[in-house]
């Protein structure tokens, strides 16, 4: 009869399988690039794959892993294949899963420093690390009234952001006694939805969530931004937080984030600067212009995730006042009180973000910085910068295509000059061929394409037969698509 403590993997299965998920691991992407980028399956078919039932009895690590080509694989799309140009990168490397299984093994649950001290102490070393890697205010240190924290996403960041202004636009009431005059917040029309989806967690409502109007840059006007807020403050209403995006997710638009800094200074508001994907350009030193201005924030967020070669997820989050951010998010039951932390003498995390749990998220970072060092992480980003002003330069240089939106990065928004139908038909033409993947958006109610580079294998013969594939299916236009004779 075997006994309970049985049913756990030994230490030589654990070392057999570990090496085989490893070695299959290595295996796929070797082979990635010949796979179709876009998974082909119908809605359903992995559901109805599955058995109907949970089994019985334990079955054997070689079936299960069998499974995974056989049932897993199918309804995979390739995030990781070189001819991934859609949406953003969403980037691994051989270091960030290393340090992810690591993190794995070890468990660590790191909701307060006492619970495993590394795992709070190197995240703030790494994050002091980045502000200097980076070229971020000093204020976000550790050593000062600042400080950094790993988030999942910058999703969840904006929100920590966004509750963090309410509560000091109310003298820290609103979890008291809540407000007598509503509460608003303004972004652009081009951010990320996160914003209006934290005004609705937050309990302010999306109706007291300004959408700022855009230039034809489609980065954020400051000068409507000024006006919205003086006509919200006539109304007897309370602007409290502004969120600037470095690299809006459509066009990859610059919001001023001075200009709008200013006005954030000037009217006491919460300033929040989120540049998710965009943020990783700042490693190079021609490019942190982009980050102008960046001293009125109270806030800052990107993510390794995204262009770091940082697998999922990973979003570093500094505060200028941690302070505010920690009253706004701690409580400290009995059974978290510890002598470490109530000396006051070390960051407990838990109070710097929604979640109470945490994992060793800071370990992966840790691996890939040092493994590939600031000059490699430098060199990677100019090249896919150098690969996307090519493909820009491409376009411009086609009669047949034309731009629809700044370039000053890896992302280009471009459409074919017989409008919304032929892009279309363009790029469900080019996707439907399994060798690469794009994805569209809408700008000034055009259909666009856009082309993200940024994926770890991607090389320049793969931008250069992602260009080839438009050029043929633009050629290849029917009539009814073109509306030409």
């Amino acid at each position: 009869m075997t006994e309970p403590h049985e049913l756990h993997m030994s230490s030589d299965s654990f070392r057999e399988h570990a090496h085989a998920v490893v070695d299959w691991i290595a295996d796929y992407l070797d082979t990635v690039e010949s796979r179709p980028v876009l998974s082909q399956v119908e809605p359903g078919d992995i559901y109805a794959s599955l058995p109907d039932a949970a089994p019985i009895s334990g079955e054997s690590m070689q079936d299960i892993l069998g499974d995974v080509d056989r049932l897993v694989m199918p309804g995979i799309t390739h995030w990781q294949s070189p001819n991934f140009f859609g949406f953003f990168p969403a980037n691994i490397s051989g270091p960030s899963l290393l340090g992810e299984f690591l993190a794995a093994g070890l468990g660590v649950q790191g909701m307060i420093w006492a619970t495993s001290p590394a795992c709070t102490e190197v995240e703030t070393r790494i994050l002091d690390w980045l502000v200097d890697m980076l070229d971020l205010p000093a204020f976000f240190r550790s050593t000062t009234d600042g400080g950094g924290v790993l988030q999942d996403t910058a999703s969840s960041a904006s929100l920590c952001a966004l509750l963090a202004g309410r509560e000091r636009a109310t003298s820290f009431a609103t979890n008291r006694t809540g407000v007598d005059r509503p509460l608003v917040a303004y972004t652009s029309n081009q951010a990320h939805s996160s914003i209006e989806k934290a005004m609705m967690i937050a309990g302010l409502g999306r109706e007291n969530l300004r959408l700022v109007d855009v230039d034809d840059d489609f980065a954020m006007r400051s000068d409507t931004l000024q006006a919205l807020i003086n006509a919200d403050r006539a109304a007897g209403k309370t602007p409290f937080f502004i969120c600037a995006t470095v690299g809006t997710t459509s066009s990859n638009a610059m919001d001023p984030v001075r200009a709008i800094g200013e006005i954030a200074q000037r009217e006491s508001m919460w300033y929040h600067v989120d540049a998710a994907m965009s943020g990783t350009a700042a490693l190079c030193q021609e490019f942190r212009w982009i980050q102008d201005g960046l001293e009125y924030a109270d806030s800052y967020c990107f993510n390794p995730h995204k262009w770091m070669f940082t697998n999922f997820d990973c979003d570093c989050f500094w505060v200028r006042d941690r302070t505010a951010l920690i009253r706004t998010m701690s409580i400290l039951p009995e059974y978290l009180k510890n002598a470490a932390t109530m000396s006051g003498e070390v960051f407990d995390y838990r109070d710097w973000h929604v979640p109470l749990g945490r994992r060793f998220r800071a370990l992966k970072l840790w691996f890939v910085i040092r493994h590939y060092g600031v000059e490699g992480l430098q060199a990677l980003v100019r090249e896919h910068v150098e690969m996307g002003q090519r493909f820009a330069q491409w376009v411009d240089d086609d009669p047949n295509f034309e731009r629809m939106a700044p370039a000053p990065l890896n992302l280009v928004c471009f459409r074919h000059v017989d409008g919304d139908t032929a892009t279309q038909h363009i790029l469900e033409t080019v996707n439907a061929s399994g060798a690469m993947y794009v994805t569209h958006t809408k700008l000034n109610d055009h259909y666009v394409i856009r082309m993200s580079i940024g994926q770890t294998r991607t090389r320049w013969s793969h931008v250069e037969k992602a260009w080839q594939a438009f050029q043929r299916a633009a050629q290849d236009l029917p009539a009814s698509v073109s509306g030409r004779a």
